[in-house]
Parts: structure tokens; C-alpha cells; sequence
């Protein structure tokens, strides 16, 4: 059978287009801010438009100045990587996933995944003709990672780690020392570790966030490490499709052939807007963190009133809260999907069913605040109705 048959759709996504069928959802399902993109990108990028400078290609590693500003980006938190050759503009962060995968992946390689994770992961890990193995997350601990569990889980055909931190679904956001311990393993059996920090601007404890650690800080791992971030979340950006990597100038290159051959560049437009981007302030992006405070709040509040059918650990960064769903309800219904699929049919409540996010996101659901103030405290109305009648 051909890829297309063999893979699935996201069921992110499946739940979208069921909702997009019908008439009146509130979605609290995929991750898209409701904030509009600041009017500082969105002009930069209309200036390139109107002078001609985004009508062709760029090269195919992105425009020589957003590579530059990204570098300066990177220097001002502790990372050193050469422009011309260690740092590549992607179309968004799952185009650099998938192109480093399959620079990486041999036929029936096997690439460890912390359990839950993001959905999309699994099906470009086997759209390189991967192989993904689950290793949960402790959920007793905060949804911390067990380096522990990785070693287990290690066998001759494993090559990479897949890391998303902070972490989607759970909000958690990986320990250094945890981090550290896999860095420590990557480097003993040769793997390489994709590190996915698309969330890193979306930590809401001061503390946590002034001491987030990257192991790409890290000359030790230089050769492991391949670092990926998005624009979409921080800056509103979803549909501009513009991310970058980084990593060592060998694997860099190895990973700059197949970014070629996907997307031969990331959109020039779009490239305008992140240098932008780049150039705000840390208070220009504070009004949206004040704002994500409050709706997290606004949720968890609502999910407090919700106790007897799910309970929760309230998320130390990203904009998703990862309800566990109670016994009482799990014996009603036959797992999340099932749960789910009720809750769009009856209550017009559009959520991602956890088993989206493998095994260890069973009997749970993802609930987005990164919709509007309506749109949550509406899902919180429409759930306690939903099971007020269950």
C-alpha cells in the first residue's frame, strides 16, 4: 500500500472538520491564538509585497538577514550557531520536523517519543519510514520526564529522540537535569535529539521560565541537539507558516537537502514578517501572556466547578489545559474519542480527544485557552451541561 493509505489524519484535525460541519461550535480544540498578528509584522511584510523583494525565491536556507537576526536571537540566549551554515528558515516548525527526520531515519528506525505528545510527531515519523515508541511521561510528578524510561526503551534500531518542550498537550515543562540525563544518553548511543520548543515564550511562572534550559546550550551536545521554533504561537503567526532550525553545520546540511526538496524555501513574505518579529520588544508580547493568564484561569476556574468528571494539573506554560477524565465517566464511555465525538454531537463542543496524543494521553482530553474569553467560559457552560445530563 502507498503512504497515503497507510498513515491517518491528525485527530486534531478530524475533530476540526467535523466541527467545521456543523452550525454553531465552540471549539476549544486545535492551538490557534485569537489574536490577531502585531501590526509592526504585518506592515514589514506589506512593504516587502509593495517593493517587489518577496516576489522570488530566497535561497533556499532563507534570506541572509533573518538568518543573521535569528543568530543574534540565538547569542542573546546562550546558543552560538553560524548563520551561513548551522541555521535553516522553515516552513513552520513541522516542516523542520519532518526534513530532519528524514535526513536522520533509516527504514524501520525507531524514534522515541515522551507519551503524551503532539499528534502530528507519530504520522511524520512514519511518513520518514520511522517507526515511533511510546515512553510516558510521569504523570504523578507533573508530566515529568523519567530518563529512566528512555533507556529501557532503547533497542539497536533507535536513532532519535523526540522532545517537545514545554510540552504539548500537558503544559509540563521538562527539568534540566531530566534533559541532561537524555542529553547523556543521546551522546552514548549516537542519537539525535529534535527538540521542539514552539512553546518556550508560553511559560507562565516567572521563575520557571528565567531558568528554561535548552540543551542547546550545551556545546557538549552540539552534534545531538537539533533545535526547532516556530513563530506561530508567540507572535500570532499560524498561517504564515515561518519556523527555523538550528543544529551542527554537518547535520545542518544533511537536513538543508531534503528542506529543499519539500519546500524549496520557506515563503519570502513570511520571512519578512519574522525579522519583525524578531525585533519586538519582551513587553510588546507581554500583553498577550497577561491575557493567556487570565483565560488559564477562566478555565481552570470553570474545571474546578467540573470535579467529579475531570480532574487536572494546571499547566506551567503552553495554552492547553490536559483534563483527566474521572472513573465515573470512563465506564460511560469507551475511551476519548468516543467522549469527544459525544460532546461535538450533543453539547456543539469541539476538544481533542487525549488518546490523539498516544497511549499515555488516554482518558484524558485537550482543552484550548488560546481562544477567545467567550469561547472558553461558553465550552465551561457547555461541558458542565454536557454532563449535568450524562
Amino acid at each position: 500500500m502507498s503512504l497515503g493509505d497507510t498513515i491517518e489524519l491528525s485527530l486534531i484535525k478530524q475533530m476540526e472538520l467535523l466541527a467545521a460541519q456543523r452550525q454553531g461550535v465552540v471549539s476549544l480544540a486545535q492551538g490557534i491564538p485569537s489574536f490577531d498578528t502585531p501590526e509592526s509584522i504585518k506592515k514589514r511584510a506589506m512593504e516587502a509585497i509593495n517593493d517587489g523583494r518577496a516576489a522570488a525565491y530566497s535561497l533556499t536556507s532563507g534570506l541572509s538577514d533573518l538568518r543573521e537576526e535569528i543568530e543574534e536571537d540565538l547569542e542573546r540566549g546562550g546558543m552560538f550557531y553560524d548563520f551561513e551554515k548551522e541555521i535553516i528558515v522553515t516552513a513552520g516548525s513541522i516542516e523542520a520536523i519532518s526534513a530532519t527526520l528524514l535526513a536522520v531515519l533509516e527504514s524501520n528506525d525507531e524514534v522515541l517519543l515522551p507519551s503524551p505528545t503532539y499528534a502530528s510527531y507519530i504520522q511524520a515519523i512514519r511518513v520518514a519510514r520511522g517507526v515511533p515508541v511510546f515512553v510516558p511521561l510521569d504523570e504523578s510528578r507533573g508530566w515529568l520526564l523519567d530518563p529512566d524510561n528512555f533507556q529501557k526503551r532503547l533497542t539497536a534500531k533507535t536513532r532519535a529522540i523526540l522532545l517537545c518542550n514545554p510540552n504539548n498537550p500537558t503544559g509540563s515543562v521538562f527539568a534540566s537535569r531530566d534533559l541532561v540525563k537524555i542529553g547523556e544518553l543521546a551522546k552514548e548511543h549516537n542519537l539525535i535529539i529534535i527538540s521542539d520548543e514552539v512553546y518556550k515564550d508560553f511559560i507562565f511562572d516567572a521563575t520557571i521560565k528565567e531558568n528554561y534550559f535548552t540543551l542547546a546550550s550545551l556545546p557538549a551536545f552540539r552534534k545531538q541537539v537539533v533545535r526547532i521554533f516556530s513563530f506561530s504561537k508567540a507572535y500570532a503567526m499560524t498561517g504564515w507558516r515561518i519556523g527555523y532550525l538550528h543544529t551542527d553545520r554537518d547535520l545542518a546540511q544533511r537536513i538543508l537537502k531534503i528542506h529543499d526538496s519539500l519546500v524549496t524555501c520557506a515563503p519570502v513574505v513570511s520571512q519578512y514578517a519574522a525579522m519583525a518579529a524578531l525585533r519586538l520588544k519582551p513587553d510588546d508580547l507581554q500583553v498577550y501572556m497577561d491575557e493567556y493568564k487570565i483565560r488559564r484561569q477562566i478555565l481552570c476556574d470553570g474545571l474546578d466547578k467540573l470535579s467529579d468528571y475531570l480532574s487536572y494539573i494546571p499547566p506551567l506554560a503552553t495554552y492547553f489545559v490536559f483534563p483527566k477524565i474521572n472513573t465515573k465517566m470512563t465506564a460511560n464511555y469507551a475511551g476519548s474519542l468516543v467522549l469527544a465525538k459525544e460532546l461535538l454531537e450533543r453539547a456543539n463542543l469541539a476538544v481533542v480527544p487525549g488518546i490523539a496524543f498516544g497511549p499515555a494521553g488516554e482518558d484524558h482530553l485537550r482543552l484550548s485557552f488560546g481562544r477567545t474569553r467567550y469561547d472558553i467560559e461558553e465550552g465551561i457552560k457547555r461541558l458542565q451541561l454536557f454532563f449535568k445530563n450524562t
